[in-house]
């Protein structure tokens, strides 16, 4: 064993245990919220055009919980796509249509009507179309984001 490792590692470990709590509170902030007091934003670039989003809880872009709503116009899609983290959506108002695989293909959606969840682990293929105005809650972990199946879907790759 060299002479400074094990100094050098207990002085590391208890940095780590007095800024542990710091950074834990930070993230952990309560969120308090009514429908009336969400405030509506463009969607996410990685989104098609047309979505809107609140942030609800937490921060998507950094490492930690979070919860956002997002609101779809009528006759909105998302071609087929996955995630990094399990996505456990909730179904806020409207029909949220959500299918299974890498081919966009309407007659495999299920409607998911409101009140009802969906629960998919990380790299679950699926994609989405409502039919009328329709708002999700969307609870997962960040950094959050979108990967498509097909890159030239992405409408990232458009801007």
């Amino acid at each position: 064993m060299q002479p400074f490792t094990l100094p050098v590692t207990a002085c590391v470990s208890a940095l780590l245990l007095v800024a542990a709590p710091a950074t834990a509170q930070e993230q952990h902030r309560h969120a308090m919220a009514n429908a009336g007091d969400v405030t509506w934003k463009d969607g996410p670039p990685s989104l098609p055009k047309g979505a809107q989003m609140s942030v609800l809880y937490g921060d998507p872009s950094k490492e930690g919980m979070f919860v956002m709503r997002l609101k779809f116009p009528a006759n909105y899609r998302i071609p087929p796509h996955t995630h990094t983290t399990d996505e456990i959506v909730t179904v806020i108002d409207g029909e949220f249509n959500i299918g299974m695989g890498a081919q966009f293909d309407p007659a495999k959606t299920k409607a998911i009507t409101t009140g009802g969840v969906i629960a998919m682990p990380p790299g679950t293929q699926h994609f989405v179309q409502t039919n009328r105005e329709t708002t999700v809650q969307l609870s997962t972990r960040g950094p959050w984001g979108i990967a498509y199946v097909n890159p030239a879907d992405d409408p990232r790759k458009s801007q």
